[in-house]
Parts: C-alpha cells; sequence; structure tokens
C-alpha cells in the first residue's frame, strides 16, 4: 500500500482538504464541517492514508464564532497580534537567519520548479505562498503528480524529494510551530475541529518526513551554513528531476 497510486492520492486528499480548512472561513466551509461532510472527507482520507479514522470533535454554534476562532488564533489575538501566525515568514525559527525576501524567494522556487503559482484569494489578492494553506495545496499537487507516476509505472522519486525538502524546510516547521503555540496559549473560540486538525497534521507532517527520508534519503538543508569552497544551489536544479 505504502507504494501504491492510492495511498498517493490518499495523502493528495489530507493535504488538500486541510489547505481548505487553513483558508479564511467561508461560510460554505463552516456548513461543511457543521453538517460533519468536511469530517467524513477528511476521516476517509485519513483512513485510507493510516489505516485509523480521523476522531470528530465537536462543531462551533455558528458560522460569527467559527470565524472570531479563526481570526482570533491565527490574524488579530492578543494585542492585535496572532497566537499562532499562519505565515512561515513570520517566524524567526523558520526564517532560520534569512530576510523574508531570501526567504520567500527560495519558498517562490518550489512553486516554479512545477510550474504554479499562487492563486487569487479573498479580494482579487495573491495568496502568500508561505501562508500555511498555499503550501498545503502544494503538497497536495506534489501526492497528485507521485499518484500518477506510481499509476503509470514511472519513478516517483523526484516528487517524494519535493515532498521531503518541502517538508522539512518550510510546511513542518510552520505546522510544528502553529501547534506547539497554541498548546501553550489555547483559544477557546478556536473551532474543536480546527484545533484537533492543527495539531493532527504537525504529527502526520513529521511521520511523513520519516517515511520519505526512508524512501528517497536525508533532507540536507540547502540553506544551511557552507563549509569549504562549496556553493549553495537550488534544490530545483537537482533534486527533483
Amino acid at each position: 500500500m505504502g507504494d501504491s497510486p492510492g495511498r498517493a492520492r490518499a495523502k493528495e486528499r489530507i493535504w488538500r482538504l486541510a489547505a481548505l480548512a487553513f483558508g479564511h472561513p467561508s461560510k460554505e466551509f463552516f456548513d461543511a464541517v457543521a453538517s460533519g461532510q468536511f469530517q467524513e472527507a477528511f476521516s476517509d482520507a485519513w483512513a485510507d492514508a493510516t489505516g485509523s479514522p480521523w476522531p470528530t470533535m465537536p462543531v462551533s454554534p455558528d458560522f460569527a464564532s467559527f470565524e472570531a476562532g479563526y481570526i482570533s488564533a491565527f490574524l488579530h489575538g492578543h494585542g492585535g497580534k496572532p497566537v499562532a501566525a499562519l505565515l512561515a515568514g513570520d517566524h524567526e525559527s523558520i526564517l532560520a537567519g534569512l530576510t523574508r525576501p531570501s526567504f520567500m524567494l527560495n519558498v517562490a522556487a518550489f512553486y516554479k520548479h512545477f510550474g504554479l503559482k499562487a492563486a487569487t484569494g479573498d479580494e482579487g489578492k495573491t495568496d502568500e505562498p508561505d501562508h500555511l494553506a498555499s503550501m498545503l495545496e502544494l503538497m497536495a499537487v506534489l501526492c497528485h503528480f507521485e499518484a500518477n507516476a506510481l499509476a503509470k509505472g514511472h519513478d516517483a522519486s523526484g516528487y517524494r524529494r519535493a515532498q521531503r525538502d518541502f517538508l522539512c524546510r518550510y510546511l513542518g516547521p510552520t505546522l510544528e510551530a502553529v501547534a506547539g503555540l497554541l498548546r501553550r496559549d489555547q483559544v477557546k473560540l478556536l473551532d474543536p475541529t480546527i484545533a484537533q486538525l492543527v495539531q493532527d497534521m504537525g504529527d502526520w507532517a513529521e511521520v511523513q518526513i520519516n517515511e520519505l527520508e526512508v524512501r528517497v534519503g536525508p533532507f540536507r538543508d540547502p540553506d544551511a551554513p557552507k563549509t569549504g569552497s562549496s556553493r549553495a544551489e537550488p534544490a530545483a536544479q537537482n533534486l527533483w528531476g
């Protein structure tokens, strides 16, 4: 099952549904959560990928509460600052000493290499490529490519290396940071389904990193300090096919 197109498609659905959950709330998405439709779809994908269903959590009483919880946690919490920012570049630990522009160029390189660009979201504005929802959507696309390659009997290692690299450098640390901040400073208004998803996606990312490193080797951070005469090269040039 681990090398099957079916499991890759289940992973794609997990990442894509999570991306939907971390975008700014819409009434339509709240209705899907309130009706249990979202939880059912996510649990089916989770079970296909892990062998176990995803737990069902209580739901916010109405859309206003649902949206207020999202805003308090991720946009304007204490003192007008988010409790847990969803932009990777807002976390100093993830910048790892890079300037914000350099960091954003590195993130954008992943999208560019696979012919992707950030979608136009609310009010006609382009989505930030380091927003958690955008990064989750990128992972869904990479899993889609992996599934197609496996279905055709082609080598999927390039797509798996891309998943590993993106998870290790950007998405995994962002999920870990958001989950950790919300564990330390819980937002009572945050919808229980979203709160559970934050924690479980952080754990899921770690599991995926371990699986991918077994399959395609350990991650080498291109942003790490170089020694000797070695020169940093974009990972896209050599690693992803």
